[in-house]
C-alpha cells in the first residue's frame, strides 16, 4: 500500500540520522515545556518500548557468537555492575554529597548501579568500535541487574530509595523480562526475515519512542535553568566530567583488549541507564533527583556525536558518512 510504504520509509529515514538525531533529542524537552510535561507521564511507557524494540533487533544466533570471549565479557561486567558503583559511591561518601545533598546522593546511586544502556551496542558501531563486545557485555550485565541493583540499592542508598531493594528487583525482573518476551513472541509470530526487512521502521520507531522519552525527561529543565542557572551549569559540569572519567578510566584498564574494544566498553560504561532505576522506582524521586537524571542525559546524547571524529582519529578509522549508524536502534536511557 502506498500510504504504508510511504510511512515505512518515514520511519526508515528517521532511524538513519544517528547521532545528529540523538543530539538534537534532548534540547527538545527544553525548548517546548509544554509538550515536556505532557510526556513526562508516559516516559515509562516509553522506556519500556524502547526496551522491547532493542530486543526485537538482536538475532538470537547473534547473542551465542558475542560470547567467544567470556573473560574479558565477565570481567568488563564485573567492572560495570561492581567496581565502577562501588568507585563512585564511596568517591561520594568520601566528598561528603549525603550530608550536602540527599537527592544528589540518590541520582549518583541510582547513576552508579544502573547498567549500561540498550543502545550500547549501537554506539559503538556507529563510531566503528567492537560492537559485539559490547552487546555481550550488555546482554551479561542486564541480565544480572535485577540481582545486582536491589543489593547494591540497599548497600548505598539505604532508605533514601522509596522503593525496597526487592520490589525493586522484582520490577527489574518484569519489565527486562517481559519486554524480552514481547520482543520473542513478535520475531516468532513474524520470523526472523520480517524483522530484518523492516529494520529501517523498527529503528524509525525507536527514534520516536526515544523522543517521547527524551522530551519527557526534560520537564522542568527549562524553568530552573531560568531559575537556578548555575546550579543546572554546576550538575551539567559535573555529569559531563564524570561520564568522560569512566570512559576513560575504563579504556585505560581494557587497553590490552585493544583500542577499539577498550573504546566500545567505556562509552558503554560511561553512559548508565538511569531511566530503568527511575522507571523501577516509579518515579517516584526527589525533584532534585529528577533534574540531575534530566542533566545526565546530556553527555548520553551528545557525546556520541562529539567524539566521533576524536575516536576515529585515535583508532585511525576513515568513520562511517554523515548519519550512517552503522547499527540500525537508538539506544536508549
Amino acid at each position: 500500500m502506498p500510504i504504508f510504504d510511504a510511512g515505512s520509509a518515514a520511519l526508515a529515514w528517521l532511524g538513519r540520522q544517528g547521532t545528529r538525531a540523538l543530539a538534537l533529542l534532548v534540547f527538545v524537552g527544553i525548548a517546548l515545556p509544554p509538550v515536556a510535561s505532557v510526556l513526562k507521564h508516559v516516559f515509562v511507557e516509553a522506556l519500556l518500548v524502547l526496551l522491547t524494540l532493542a530486543f526485537l533487533r538482536v538475532d538470537p544466533q547473534t547473542l551465542l557468537d558475542q560470547f567467544r570471549r567470556p573473560h574479558l565479557v565477565v570481567a568488563a561486567s564485573l567492572w560495570t555492575l561492581v567496581a565502577v558503583p562501588t568507585l563512585i559511591c564511596g568517591a561520594a561518601i568520601a566528598s561528603g554529597i549525603p550530608e550536602a545533598s540527599d537527592a544528589i546522593y540518590l541520582a549518583l546511586v541510582l547513576q552508579a548501579v544502573a547498567p549500561t544502556i540498550i543502545g550500547s551496542p549501537a554506539l559503538a558501531a556507529l563510531m566503528g568500535l567492537d560492537a559485539a563486545l559490547s552487546l555481550a557485555t550488555l546482554i551479561v550485565t542486564t541480565a544480572a541487574t535485577p540481582l545486582t541493583v536491589p543489593l547494591l540499592a540497599a548497600l548505598f542508598a539505604g532508605p533514601a530509595l522509596d522503593v525496597s531493594p526487592f520490589w525493586l528487583g522484582i520490577k527489574l525482573l518484569a519489565m527486562l523480562g517481559g519486554t524480552a518476551l514481547v520482543a520473542y513472541a513478535i520475531r516468532q509470530a513474524m520470523g526472523a526475515a520480517w524483522v530484518v526487512r523492516q529494520s529501517g521502521p523498527i529503528d524509525g520507531l525507536s527514534v520516536l519512542a526515544l523522543l517521547v522519552f527524551a522530551v519527557g525527561l526534560m520537564d522542568g529543565v527549562g524553568g530552573h535553568i531560568l531559575a537556578r542557572p548555575m546550579l543546572v551549569l554546576g550538575l551539567t559540569i559535573f555529569v559531563y566530567a564524570l561520564t568522560l572519567v569512566l570512559i576513560v578510566l575504563t579504556c585505560l584498564i581494557f587497553r590490552r583488549a585493544g583500542r577499539s574494544p577498550a573504546l566500545a566498553l567505556g562509552l558503554a560504561v560511561g553512559s548508565r541507564n538511569m531511566g530503568l532505576m527511575v522507571a523501577a522506582a516509579g518515579g517516584a524521586v526527589p525533584e532534585l533527583t529528577w533534574l540531575y537524571f534530566a542533566v545526565a542525559q546530556f553527555p548520553i546524547y551528545t557525546l556520541p556525536y562529539l567524539l566521533r571524529p576524536v575516536i576515529h582519529r585515535w583508532t585511525g578509522q576513515a568513520g562511517l558518512p554523515a548519519g550512517d549508524t552503522g547499527v540500525r536502534g537508538a539506544p536508549d536511557d
